[in-house]
């Protein structure tokens, strides 16, 4: 058995063609070009999304389960904050990586969210 990586290279991708605005490389590529706001939010997004990537794999997911999990446990505004938190950083998420998801992609990420944000004000009134 060779370990040459000549033997082990995948066939080159294709490139997307303007009549393919469904192709799984780019599922959006005939959309609407970034406004200055879009670009801006995603220039101010950069950083953290870095900084976020740095971290241990583990440690994002952890911290959003500590914060369901205080959500769900806690009665009052302390837990609804904690439910906020969780909403508004999926929320920032899903905003960043909008124009690159399917409309299924798209709604599956507002139900999460939506879903979230009812929690949160139930338990607010609990």
């Amino acid at each position: 058995m060779s370990t040459k990586r000549s033997a082990r290279q995948t066939p080159p991708r294709r490139a997307n063609s303007p009549g393919r605005p469904d192709s799984p490389a780019q599922p959006n590529s005939a959309a609407r070009p970034a406004t200055a706001a879009r670009r801006s939010a995603e220039q101010r997004s950069a950083a953290p999304l870095i900084y976020l990537r740095q971290l241990p794999s583990w440690l994002p997911p952890v911290v959003l389960i500590a914060l369901m999990v205080t959500g769900l446990a806690v009665r009052g505004w302390a837990g609804a904050v904690a439910l906020c938190a969780v909403a508004a950083f999926l929320g920032w998420l899903a905003f960043v990586s909008w124009p690159a998801l399917t409309v299924r992609g798209r709604l599956g990420r507002a139900v999460a969210i939506a879903f979230l944000l009812g929690l949160a004000v139930f338990e607010a009134t609990r």
